[in-house]
């Protein structure tokens, strides 16, 4: 390619360049920090070598960018959006290095706009220094490949400390690495010099802060990712993960990177290319199969960049043998996939979208929530004695009020999502989840359950779970977030003059259903309960506004044995039932709520459903 054509592409790889990173900082300063985000500033605040969960490079980074920025939300991402900022960068100098300028510049140009790697850096995860430390690592093989000298091994070593500190899942990096070099006469060669030998112990000693953590806790990190978190057997569903790659790397430059690993099996004598492509296409493939048989509730669409990351440096020497018109409209799918995943991630960092989004299925209930039930959590400690302990029901919880407040000491009670997530043994070596004192006993309390983090079959049970651990749960403040979508109970501890295992109401509605669509007047059917206490009316809400008082206590067989009720006072009349009349609203999309009377005084508002109401 000419000077000409290098020159364009450096033009367009800054305009993508800076208009990307534009649009990043502008949501890294909106958007809700991620519950693993919060929980990493947790960790920012306790300093340490290694954590029940990773390394200790993201805390740092964390905590690096709090020191120097302050304590807000851009502060705590700085540091990876800098790392992901300078990633398109790492890539161009790599291609330049040994395809040319204008391939560089393309290489660059497709990691600004490959939505996966577009994104990177925009929240505070541990993918981002990984995916640095792999284009190190990439960088210093392909150099070391040519000629080895000192400054490609300090780079080599520099990027197997940077990785091993960022994840475990770094060792699958490793491993990659190390097949596609021993596929390879030259790679062969390489892995006996000295000076790569010596890199390689360097990165080596990265990982002794796991080893060691992990010897003084039962290898409850490595039991985590190596065995509890994955089930390890067939699940036909993992299609799905093949398939939402294609659509975060855009579906024309998945086939280019296909073709780059296929090509780089016949890439003759140029062993950088081969290198990249094997590199690429061994750790995708991988992940490929792995995808069968891993984890698929929890997200690990991510898993793959580092691999791509190599592909994409040998892409621009696959589509120079394309058509025109096919290369146009790759750019032209990345650009609109790139601006998909942004216009996104502001739509989530927008509060009234994200009530918009409420009941839908793609609900981005991680990111919501979390400033309401901060400022209610302040509002009613400040109303309390100066020593009230604040206390939650999960690590979600817990790291996010930390965040919000400004405190990492919020003790955190027994939860399911403590192991699932891998956090369990983290809090428990900080102190915040000993069974005793009992909250409340020797010191006021003040209790925050997030109960939308909860199936609801399993709600009471996690209620009554509650009780064993703090005594009764009578509600001093119901906060319900976009619609209810998000749900917090605040409770005074001690319950006052409560001697059995009272819990919050509980409520559903059998008819009409959500999203139903209807004419003037309707009926409203369902049932509610609250252990311990009992209800004592209920009434139907229209956006917010009483619309009707329901008649209670209608007999439900079934359900007090569904439920295995112990001490509900009204027994088997758990049903309501009230008529609607509808005809006054305007036409359109109205939400459907109740608000329950306990036996006490206490006024519970439920979370609301959609309806459709026409003329």
């Amino acid at each position: 390619m000419s000077v000409d054509d290098a020159r364009i592409w450096r033009r367009s790889f800054w305009v993508a360049w800076s208009l990307v990173l534009l649009v990043k900082l502008l949501i890294a300063v909106r958007l809700p920090l991620f519950v693993d985000e919060a929980f990493y500033w947790q960790e920012s605040r306790h300093p340490a070598w290694a954590y029940s969960d990773l390394p200790g490079l993201t805390a740092w980074l964390i905590g690096l960018g709090e020191r120097l920025a302050g304590h807000h939300l851009l502060a705590v991402r700085l540091p990876f959006l800098l790392l992901g900022a300078a990633l398109p960068w790492l890539v161009a100098r790599i291609a330049t290095r040994w395809f040319g300028a204008a391939p560089g510049w393309q290489a660059g140009l497709l990691t600004c706009l490959m939505p996966l790697s577009a994104t990177l850096g925009l929240l505070a995860l541990p993918d981002v220094p990984m995916a640095f430390a792999a284009a190190l690592c990439l960088a210093a093989g392909a150099r070391l490949l040519q000629r080895v000298d000192a400054a490609g091994a300090a780079m080599l070593a520099l990027g197997l400390v940077i990785g091993a500190l960022s994840h475990y899942r770094f060792a699958g990096v490793i491993v990659t690495g190390f097949l596609a070099l021993m596929w390879m006469p030259e790679g062969r060669k390489l892995l006996r010099n000295r000076q790569v030998i010596a890199a390689l112990l360097v990165g080596a000693l990265a990982w002794l802060p796991l080893i060691f953590w992990n010897l003084a806790n039962a290898d409850a990190g490595l039991k985590f990712h190596l065995v509890d978190r994955h089930p390890w057997r067939f699940d036909a569903g993992g299609i799905a993960f093949v398939l939402i790659q294609m659509l975060l790397v855009t579906p024309l430059l998945f086939v280019a990177l296909m073709q780059a690993f296929g090509q780089a099996m016949r890439a003759g004598k140029n062993a950088q290319w081969r290198y990249f492509g094997l590199l690429g296409g061994i750790s995708t493939i991988g992940l490929f199969v792995l995808g069968f048989f891993a984890d698929n509730e929890r997200v690990s669409f991510h898993w793959t960049l580092p691999g791509y990351l190599a592909l994409l440096a040998a892409v621009p020497l696959v589509l120079a043998r394309w058509s025109r018109s096919w290369r146009q409209l790759t750019w032209g799918v990345l650009a609109a996939g790139t601006a998909a995943m942004l216009g996104w991630y502001l739509l989530v960092a927008s509060p009234a979208m994200r009530s918009e989004m409420a009941g839908q299925k793609h609900y981005p209930s991680n990111f919501s929530g979390w400033n309401e039930v901060a400022s209610a959590a302040r509002e009613v400690l400040a109303k309390m004695p100066e020593n009230t302990e604040l206390v939650v029901d999960n690590f979600k919880l817990g790291a996010e009020l930390g965040f919000a407040m400004n405190r990492a000491d919020i003790r955190v009670l027994e939860h399911p999502l403590n192991a699932k997530h891998g956090r369990a043994a983290q809090l428990q070596l900080w102190g915040l989840t000993q069974a005793t004192p009992v909250p409340g006993s020797q010191r006021p309390a003040l209790l925050v359950i997030d109960s939308s983090d909860v199936r609801y079959r399993a709600l009471l049970d996690h209620y009554r779970d509650l009780c064993r651990q703090v005594g009764a749960i009578v509600p001093t403040r119901i906060v319900n977030v976009d619609h209810g979508a998000r749900r917090f109970i605040l409770a005074a501890l001690p319950a006052r003059d409560v001697m059995v295992c009272a819990t919050p109401a509980m409520a559903y509605v059998d008819a009409p259903q959500a999203g139903a669509k209807l004419v003037g007047r309707f009926v409203v059917e369902g049932w509610a309960f609250r252990e311990g206490i009992g209800l004592e009316a209920v009434e139907v809400l229209i956006d917010g506004k009483p619309v009707a008082r329901a008649e209670y206590g209608l007999a439900r067989e079934g359900l007090a044995d569904f439920w295995g009720l112990r001490s509900e006072p009204n027994k088997l009349a758990l049903g309501f039932r009230a008529e609607v009349d509808a005809s006054g609203l305007p036409s359109g999309r109205h939400w459907l709520g109740l608000r329950l009377h306990g036996r006490d005084g206490l006024v519970e508002d439920w979370a609301e459903q959609p309806l459709e109401i026409g003329k």
